[in-house]
């Protein structure tokens, strides 16, 4: 997996069904700070600011691949967490 700094244009079209998304990490060291994934013209923008808001920092983009879903992907699709409720 081969990650590219700010200012290179990923090479996928945004806004198309099934188009490829990318990740933009925010690096403190080692470790990231923040993370974001959208469509290649949208995670472009979203670098391009945390690289004026973090400045000094290492802003790193990497296309995802198609299906993958990102570490953040939010709540579970069942929305309870219990099976029964308190009556």
């Amino acid at each position: 997996m081969s990650l590219t700094t700010t200012g290179t244009a990923p090479d996928a079209a945004p806004s198309q069904p099934g188009a490829r998304r990318c990740r933009v990490r925010v690096w403190f060291g080692a470790h990231f700070i923040a993370t974001h994934v959208a469509e290649p013209a949208l995670a472009q923008r979203y670098a391009d600011a945390m690289a004026r808001r973090f400045y000094g920092l290492r802003v790193t983009t990497e296309p995802l691949p198609v299906g993958d879903h990102p570490v953040d992907a939010g709540l579970p699709a069942e929305p309870r967490l219990w099976p029964l409720t308190a009556k």
